[in-house]
């Protein structure tokens, strides 16, 4: 099913939250919603489950806006939150029975949803544990077991790998590509680029709760302020003048010293990379060091948010 999000708004007296965020998301897709601390991606996803109410805008799955609490529709969602919502004392088995009860599930039909959350979360070998017995990413993973087992068509994850090991952020992973490709619709907010570029399809960037981006993380990327970069050692180095005829070369948009490097930012390396050694050969500028770097997400995403530290 399809979930698309139009105009949400929420505010807590003068802070906006949520200013009009809106996209949409695909079934057999993630979409990742990525943000610095306090940008209002959790408030974003507790808007879209229907944990808080929002001053303005729409949530809509395959085409159908979400109503009050009592929505039957809802039961398409799943969250995972992201603070544990686990009872620490009890089986693992126990606490996916709860949650099953309260979705309405029994019997014969309740033990095979428990059994196979359990194995879509390799866990299986644990169940008779506690939580408290568990890793954290264990418990991480017991968490996304619990929002499995009414086997939703839309599952809004609230970054559901915080603090987890390798091993078990791997896993979750996989469990998470499993569902894209059995169709199934995912938002998933984090503030890890390496985990947007490895599992999302399509990415919505977001801060002071406003849509800064939204596109696929290849164009996202090839769309970078300061595009590929040459980063060249030489001597001598060259003056004032050779560094900004550098700049007028086909394939350069800007050459700069600086702490005695030479650093051209390109729109196509390629092209630029010969045209520049080349040039500086010529005026007896011998390379002796070059590095050469694509943009990446994080420039992108830094370019939109800032590079200052903020408090959430």
């Amino acid at each position: 099913m399809s979930l698309a999000v139009a105009d949400l708004c929420k505010r807590y007296g003068a802070v906006e939250a949520v200013a009009g965020v809106s996209f949409e998301a695909a079934p057999g897709a993630i979409l990742g919603l990525l943000g610095p601390n306090g940008a209002g991606k959790s408030t974003t996803i507790g808007l879209i489950a229907g944990l808080l109410r929002p001053d303005r805008g729409s949530v809509r799955i395959a085409g159908r806006e979400l109503g009050g609490d009592a929505d039957p529709a809802k039961r398409a969602l799943g969250l995972v939150p992201q603070e544990l919502a686990l009872i620490d004392e009890l089986p693992a088995r126990v606490n996916l029975e709860i949650f099953g009860a309260l979705y309405g599930l029994a019997g014969r039909e309740l033990r095979r949803r428990c059994d196979a959350a359990l194995d879509a979360v390799s866990l299986a070998d644990r169940a008779a544990d506690p939580p408290r017995q568990y890793s954290g990413g264990m418990r991480r993973r017991l968490n996304l077991a619990c929002a499995l087992l009414h086997e939703p068509a839309v599952l809004l994850l609230d970054e559901p790998t915080v603090g987890v090991d390798p091993q078990s952020r791997h896993a979750i992973f996989a469990t998470l590509a499993a569902l894209r490709d059995a169709g199934h619709t995912l938002v998933y907010t984090t503030h890890y680029m390496e985990e947007v570029e490895k599992l999302c399809d399509r990415v919505v960037i977001i801060d002071h709760g406003r849509v800064l981006a939204d596109d696929t993380v290849a164009r996202l990327v090839a769309a970078a302020p300061g595009g590929e970069t040459l980063t060249l050692d030489y001597e001598p180095a060259p003056d004032a003048a050779a560094v900004a005829a550098l700049s007028m070369l086909p394939g350069v948009r800007s050459a700069a010293l600086e702490a005695g490097r030479l650093v051209v930012s390109c729109t196509d390396i390629g092209a630029a990379a010969p045209r520049v050694l080349e040039q500086l050969a010529a005026r007896d500028h011998h390379c002796r060091h070059l590095e050469s770097r694509a943009p990446t997400l994080e420039d992108v995403f830094l370019s939109l948010t800032g590079r200052s530290l903020r408090d959430p």
